[in-house]
């Protein structure tokens, strides 16, 4: 006989001596739901029951619901038993083995499972308003966040809320901007890329663990870094996403800008082989991936003439379906290419132009500078608190106050000198974060990064680097009768940097968001086919 229950030892005696039964063993699982059987020593006593031959004879649970909260699963495992010559008993519901014992079984196996998935139900929309109301529900908080009980208090439960951590989140931090300006070495950083950086550095995850793709891909892509935190994503069982009603969002913390965490989101969706194919972002032709068609929005495909002797930009949808599908336009290849290249030299890359557009850009730079300068002396602050509590825990164990032989005294010391350790090291990160964001940009500066710039988009035989004009230009727009190049003005501005020579951010990968087309004549060009 064996009990898979909580039932105290004493109730396994007397239970035992009434029916004269010998315990066998003890499979005890707290905390464990009884709605699926991924349970390890539920498992093992599977295992000991269907052995031939079995270990024991008797099952003994106090009820059912213990044993399964699922009729079919039960009634499964109670065959199963059968056929091992090994029968499951209840406590508190004791029936016999008669067709009619067996079809009660199954009317209590039902009634169970629907209480508790009416539990489960309640319990999740509870979950779900404590989530709306901004308390945390329980679950170990992302890394750079920790538990802070609120001062709310429902009933004899103290409400909980996430802070930010000002130690993992620095890490965070570190995520974003490698993945957004890299290491000042070689450009934006992709999630492989980052993972060993952090390795190499010596950062660990908050468990002590190595950095690995899947860890890294999940920071950058959780909103709650914006102060978004999404409850109740996915079913816990099957790990399938929920539809978008049934998430609830949660106000927490931020610790990343919004825009950050936006371009951060093109980036790795230039970089995804399901949204961008692999020719787009290698292959040789100039405008590839960025042309589009301005009436149906469909991409301007490559399309070639008289053997390859010519080549033309034209609408896949006209391509296709001819111009009952769409009207657009076919433009030979070189004179379109020549004409964004000749525009962005010539209009975009003019001093005036650049102060204009990068004005806001720039005083989005200069207070994220200041809020770096504040959070590097709240690291140096933290330091400081911790090498003084350390201070005075010397001077106790020098005056013989403090109890050697202590071991919370070990641990305590060790729990300061980490943290006053780690603090540093982040506040070092930061500052060189500030030291990486390149110089002041004055109109002298802007004047010098757009030479540079243009000289730069230049090849020596005299045509044009594919990798700059791509990172000054995201979005070229087709029409009947002009031509839209659009970008992004952080991009912009990291481009103008790294084409310095400077040592912040290298050349930003294509998005397709339009933010540096300021006004709809701005850089609205004639086609090559209209130009006098």
């Amino acid at each position: 006989m064996i009990f898979p229950s909580r039932t105290s030892a004493a109730r396994q005696r007397d239970i035992g001596a009434s029916r004269r039964w010998e315990i066998v063993a003890d499979y005890v699982e707290p905390g464990a739901s009884a709605t699926d059987d991924r349970r390890p020593e539920f498992q093992r006593m599977i295992d000991a029951a269907t052995t031939k031959p079995p270990a024991f004879d008797v099952i003994l649970v106090r009820s059912f619901s213990r044993f399964f909260r699922d009729q079919f699963q039960l009634e499964f495992y109670v065959r199963r038993f059968a056929k091992a010559g090994v029968r499951l008993v209840s406590i508190t519901q004791e029936l016999g083995d008669d067709p009619m014992s067996n079809m009660i079984r199954q009317i209590m196996a039902l009634f169970d499972e629907y209480q508790s998935k009416e539990n489960a139900k309640h319990t999740l929309r509870a979950m779900k308003e404590n989530a709306r109301q901004g308390f945390w529900n329980g679950a170990l908080p992302p890394i750079g966040y920790r538990i802070v009980e609120a001062s709310e208090q429902r009933g004899h439960r103290i409400k909980k809320t996430l802070e930010v951590d000002p130690v993992q989140a620095e890490t965070v931090r570190l995520i974003f901007r490698l993945a957004r300006e890299g290491d000042g070495r070689a450009g934006a950083m992709g999630v492989k890329s980052i993972a060993t950086h952090l390795n190499a550095k010596g950062i660990r995850t908050r468990d002590g663990g190595r950095w690995g793709v899947d860890a890294v891909h999940k920071v950058l892509r959780r909103t709650t870094y914006i102060g978004r935190h999404r409850f109740n994503t996915k079913f816990w069982k099957t790990r399938e996403r929920k539809a978008e009603s049934e998430i609830v969002e949660m106000t927490v913390p931020a610790i990343v800008d919004k825009e950050e965490f936006e371009v951060v989101q093109m980036l790795l969706k230039s970089r995804s082989p399901a949204m961008v194919a692999p020719r787009v972002v290698s292959g040789p032709t100039l405008l590839t991936g960025i042309c589009f068609c301005a009436g149906c929005g469909g991409a301007m495909t490559l399309r070639t003439g008289k053997s390859g002797r010519y080549r033309y930009y034209t609408c896949c949808t006209k391509a296709r379906q001819g111009a009952t599908g769409c009207s657009g336009r076919t433009v030979p290849m070189e004179k379109l290419d020549n004409l964004v290249a000749e525009h962005i030299e010539q209009r975009l890359l003019q001093p005036s132009r650049l102060e204009r557009l990068l004005s806001h850009v720039l005083d989005r730079r200069k207070d994220r500078a200041e809020r770096r300068r504040s959070h590097i002396a709240d690291l140096c602050k933290r330091a400081t608190e911790a090498d003084a509590k350390l201070r005075r825990l010397y001077d106790a164990i020098e005056n013989g106050i403090a109890d050697l032989s202590d071991p919370q005294l070990k641990d305590r010391v060790t729990e300061l000198k980490a943290t006053r350790d780690q603090a540093r090291l982040d506040a070092e990160r930061a500052e060189d974060a500030i030291d990486r964001a390149g110089p002041t940009m004055t109109p002298q500066t802007l004047r010098t990064f757009a030479r540079t710039a243009r000289k730069r988009m230049r090849t020596d035989n005299g045509g044009y680097r594919r990798d700059h004009l791509r990172a000054l230009a995201q979005r070229v727009e087709v029409d009947q009768k002009e031509l839209r190049i659009m970008g992004s003005k952080s991009v912009l501005l990291r481009t103008l940097v790294a084409a310095s020579g400077a040592k912040t951010a290298g050349f930003g990968v294509p998005s397709s968001v339009p933010k540096w087309r300021a006004r709809h004549d701005s850089n609205a060009r004639p086609l090559p086919s209209e130009r006098g």
